[in-house]
């Protein structure tokens, strides 16, 4: 295995171990400061937080353009809000990011 991609691995892996569920209203403040970004479900938080964390400027540009990746809109805050959601967050610094959690079906 070459050493990029063991560092990738590594970086991942210290992520996805970073990476935990919070209730909505702990993120108001970050909110309030513009540093939270929605991922959508269709994308792999670990995967978008590594991207973002090493600068991949055309992968995060991409998914911006296709809506994939983005602000969090004061309609989906205040909806999350109501709802008292729980998300998945992971800091990458400046940004948290942000992914509502797949209801399990059985």
């Amino acid at each position: 295995m070459s050493e990029s991609v063991s560092r990738e691995t590594l970086e991942k892996a210290k992520l996805n171990q970073e990476t935990s569920k919070i209730a909505w209203s702990e993120l108001q403040r970050y909110f309030a400061q513009g540093v939270v970004l929605r991922v959508d479900d269709s994308l792999d938080l670990i995967d978008v937080s590594y991207q973002v964390s090493v600068d991949n400027k055309s992968a995060v540009e991409a998914w911006v353009e296709q809506g994939v990746l983005g602000a969090v809109s004061d309609e989906q805050a205040q909806s999350w809000f109501a709802d008292d959601r729980e998300l998945w967050a992971v800091v990458v610094r400046p940004w948290v990011l942000v992914q509502e959690r797949v209801q399990e079906r059985f």
